[in-house]
């Protein structure tokens, strides 16, 4: 009999000895997989001046893809032929596709509030929506290339000259 508790007690204090082992090998903690980063937009002319902050968070779900949120404020003001001060705010939702780790493929939903004052008092309020797909080349946590608005209108738009743009991104 004790023989057999004795080896019960080991069999036990072994397992155990086992179990606190394996615990440190823990899964990665969400925030380790999760980055931030974004873009700043600063523009000045004779008559026009914009600035732009989009800070952003991504999840790395694999080494390949990845997707998150951000949010977006733009000032612009223009003062060619009326004083116009236009302020944008909003979101997007994110995603992003490494078939090699040299290209990304990149999708973007965003929405934004226009929110323009003339200077002959006129408020103007309206909802600005984009879906992006683009195409950019990545080095470290740099990223750059074209993004196309698919529901780009000209004559809604005015924030983009164009369907196509450059996107520069930074994540750390």
């Amino acid at each position: 009999m004790h023989k057999t508790l004795t080896l019960i007690l080991l069999i036990v204090l072994i397992n155990q000895n086992l179990s606190g082992q394996n615990s440190d090998l823990a899964e990665p903690r969400f925030f380790d997989n999760v980055r931030f980063g974004g873009g700043v937009n600063i523009g000045l002319g004779s008559n026009y001046s914009t600035f732009a902050i989009s800070p952003s968070a991504i999840y790395d779900f694999s080494d390949q893809f990845s997707a998150g949120f951000g949010v977006t404020y733009v000032y612009l003001n223009n003062k060619s032929t009326v004083n116009i001060t236009t302020n944008l705010y909003g979101g997007s939702i994110l995603a992003f596709y490494k078939p090699i780790s040299q290209m990304q493929i990149s999708t973007e939903y965003e929405n934004l509030k226009i929110n323009q004052n003339y200077s002959y008092d006129i408020d103007q309020s309206q909802w600005q929506k984009a879906l992006y797909f683009g195409i950019e080349y990545v080095t470290g946590n740099i990223s750059m290339g074209l993004r196309y608005d698919v529901l780009y209108d000209k004559l809604r738009n005015i924030t983009n000259s164009s369907a196509l743009n450059p996107v520069f991104r930074v994540y750390f």
